[in-house]
């Protein structure tokens, strides 16, 4: 049997998304799990493309397993939470460097309701999916439609958190500005592939349906931004620098983050005004 379009898609999501995984493992240990928690989500989001490819392709030889379908499908769906989380944890070290010096109105707090806010499209997402295959066809379903509204939700106010924290550059420690830009890259091809999954749940048109989906677009506005946004996080999470584990005493370390060497000039210069 000859292979289709939507075939030869999972094997290159199999080819690219298997060292994009061994790259997002070994920034986690880098920078560690608890650190940095999207790396974390890097890792769920290439599991699942992996997962979702590799159960496609078994539908060549199945094809009459609505188990395999549903599957392969629902994975292929629930691809933007996990980029908008991804994109909320790099946030979120950028404003830990914005808080050694000052406040900010985008706090780790609200970051994490964001997060929690995407979680639970994602789950939304992955239940209404499950749902929306019967017997008699494809239908999309509530919880899909829901899934989908707390997504855009999250993703508006990702990028108002991500204004937010632009607008405080100049706060953020050198090495780490570049998280704000990995940000920024991303949002506008988070943002089409946004498109992508609203269209499909929202409108009529067969060329966004799992089942009878335009290959060219799922292609176009899925396929392609959603590796464009993986190229663009690792390349600039492989450049970070890993934060000290205990930045509490940089003397011993001969280490001083740039926090503290200002705490310790302004020290040095009130004692020379005495």
């Amino acid at each position: 049997m000859a292979l289709t379009e939507h075939n030869n898609i999972s094997i290159a999501q199999i080819v690219i998304y298997v060292p994009a995984l061994f790259i997002a493992v070994w920034l986690s240990f880098k920078h560690g799990f608890g650190r940095s928690a999207g790396w974390l989500y890097l890792i769920i989001f290439s599991l699942a493309r992996i997962i979702g490819a590799a159960m496609q392709l078994a539908t060549i030889s199945d094809p009459n397993n609505i188990s395999l379908i549903i599957g392969a499908a629902t994975l292929q769906n629930v691809g933007v939470s996990p980029l908008i989380m991804l994109q909320l944890g790099l946030l979120g070290r950028a404003l830990a460097s914005i808080r050694k010096s000052t406040t900010s109105f985008v706090t780790t707090q609200r970051l994490r309701l964001v997060q929690v806010l995407a979680l639970v499209g994602l789950i939304l997402a992955i239940v209404g999916g499950s749902q929306s295959y019967t017997s008699t066809g494809y239908k999309v379903s509530n919880l899909s439609q829901a899934g989908t509204g707390v997504t855009i939700a999250a993703y508006v106010l990702l990028v108002i958190a991500t204004v937010a924290v632009a607008m405080q550059l100049s706060y953020i420690e050198e090495g780490e500005k570049r998280l704000v830009l990995a940000v920024g890259l991303s949002l506008p091809f988070i943002l089409v592939r946004l498109a992508y999954s609203g269209e499909s749940v929202f409108g009529n048109n067969p060329d966004f349906s799992p089942l009878t989906a335009n290959v060219d677009i799922y292609l176009g506005m899925a396929v392609v931004m959603e590796m464009v946004v993986i190229v663009i996080v690792e390349a600039i999470g492989m450049t970070l620098h890993k934060i000290p584990s205990n930045t509490s005493a940089p003397v011993a370390t001969g280490y001083r983050q740039p926090w503290q060497q200002r705490e310790a000039d302004h020290e040095m210069n009130e004692r020379r005004g005495h």
